[in-house]
């Protein structure tokens, strides 16, 4: 499978990213880019965004990005620096790139902007990459 395939189908299965509301603008081999609309619904009590949705936005990122190889890969590692606050009805970009990748090891960062090219979040992921392959029938797991 391509990996636009293998995207295509995580994100069908993936109701959590579908309520942000993310769209994949770009997927290649080792790299994802996304991004959503923050909403009302997404603030904190600061009346700015949780920060467990600009998590989940690189979240994805990283699951799509280490998953384009075509093997399944899982998270083993997260983390994140969050930059600067965002406000509701922001655009968020998300982009995954690949720094290093072995036989089961690969570890991506994840750089979040604002819609104004300001860097919101800085997150950081290793994924243990399973010996499983994607195929047209397969199923996130």
């Amino acid at each position: 499978m391509s990996p636009e395939e293998i995207t295509n189908t995580m994100m069908r299965n993936d109701a959590f990213s579908q309520w942000l509301g993310i769209q994949v603008t770009s997927t290649q081999s080792g790299y994802c880019k996304l991004s959503m609309k923050t909403r009302d619904e997404m603030l904190n009590g600061f009346g700015i965004l949780h920060g467990g949705i600009s998590y989940s936005l690189a979240d994805s990122a990283l699951a799509f990005a280490s998953n384009s190889h075509g093997q399944h890969a899982v998270s083993i590692e997260t983390s994140i620096s969050h930059l600067k606050p965002v406000r509701t009805g922001e655009t968020l970009t998300a982009i995954a790139t690949e720094r290093s990748i072995s036989h089961k090891i690969a570890i991506y960062d994840i750089e979040v902007f604002n819609e104004n090219s300001v860097k919101i979040a800085l997150f950081k992921g290793t994924v243990y990459r399973k010996s499983t392959e994607w195929k047209n029938d397969s199923k996130s797991s």
